[in-house]
């Protein structure tokens, strides 16, 4: 069975161009799902059944794992069972029938715009460190780019005098992102003073750890919740903060969803309809405030 995994893995990432991340995700979850089917005695894929695969669903429900997790693993399943059918390797689909949770659209963390400026202001020092750190929040700030986009950011996909980034998303999918004024002085400042002392030579990447390599996405996540500790934002900051604070921030001054989900380099608009109920809630609490009868 895990021979069958590691083909199919092998097809997504040459076929089909998934992300690493993704990979290793699918990876795990189907390495589960083999170890699931071998605690029922099944030793052949082509032995599976419908009530196979969702019961292992709610055992990874009872097990504490959140709805998108058992969406990402389901779609892993489905994906890997209609692979082994058109490879031949299986007769039957037994995911064919099985629905996909539903999931409840969250809304995201986000930080205001005084919040941003506030964890902005936190990186003033006169380190190159510094300097590197504020380069780092301020792109995230401007571009709504991922953590990971960003730390495989190299220098030949930045344009300062054009002003835009060209960021290699999921799927290894292109999109040009623009940015604006102050992103591009910080980016200037930080490749004439402190990324040529930091990076070795050969080093292609914009941001470099102390060591002279690529920045790790622990490394940016760190940096992100350093400086939102000291500036006393007390909310919750993950890696997407600046993402989603990003795309809130354009709607709520008046930018189109198009123009956001292509920014955001969003495959299907409605991933990026969630930041509209950001600005719903923003809405409300403006009626609530100034209507007579709120």
């Amino acid at each position: 069975m895990e021979d069958l995994i590691e083909g199919f893995l092998s097809y997504l990432a040459v076929e089909r161009g998934l992300a690493d991340n993704t990979l290793l995700a699918y990876r795990r979850d189907l390495l589960k799902y083999a170890e699931f089917l071998a605690s029922r005695s099944i030793q052949s894929l082509s032995a599976v059944r419908r009530k196979d695969v969702t019961d292992f669903i709610f055992d990874q429900k009872d097990g504490g794992l959140q709805v998108t997790s058992i969406c990402r693993s389901l779609a892993a399943i489905k994906t890997f069972h209609r692979f082994l059918v058109r490879e031949n390797a299986c007769k039957d689909d037994p995911t064919a029938l099985v629905d996909t949770p539903k999931i409840w659209k969250r809304v995201p963390d986000v930080l205001s715009q005084r919040e941003v400026e506030s964890v902005i202001q936190a990186t003033k020092g006169t380190t190159i460190q510094h300097l590197r750190d504020r380069t780092i929040i301020e792109l995230l700030y401007a571009s709504g780019m991922r953590v990971s986009e960003l730390v495989n950011l190299t220098m030949e996909n930045v344009s300062l005098d054009v002003g835009y980034v060209r960021c290699i998303g999921k799927g290894s999918k292109e999109r040009i992102v623009p940015i604006g004024r102050q992103a591009r002085e910080a980016l200037a400042q930080y490749f004439g003073e402190a990324r040529p002392v930091l990076a070795k030579a050969g080093c292609s990447y914009v941001f470099v750890s102390r060591l002279g390599k690529r920045l790790s996405r622990q490394s940016v996540w760190k940096v992100i919740k350093r400086y939102a500790t000291k500036a006393k934002i007390h909310k919750t900051i993950k890696p997407h903060t600046l993402r989603h604070s990003f795309a809130t921030h354009l709607l709520e001054r008046g930018a189109d969803l198009r123009s956001v989900q292509e920014m955001l380099g969003h495959a299907d608009i409605s991933t990026t309809q969630i930041y509209t109920h950001v600005d719903r809630e923003r809405l409300r609490q403006v009626h609530k405030q100034f209507h007579p009868r709120a």
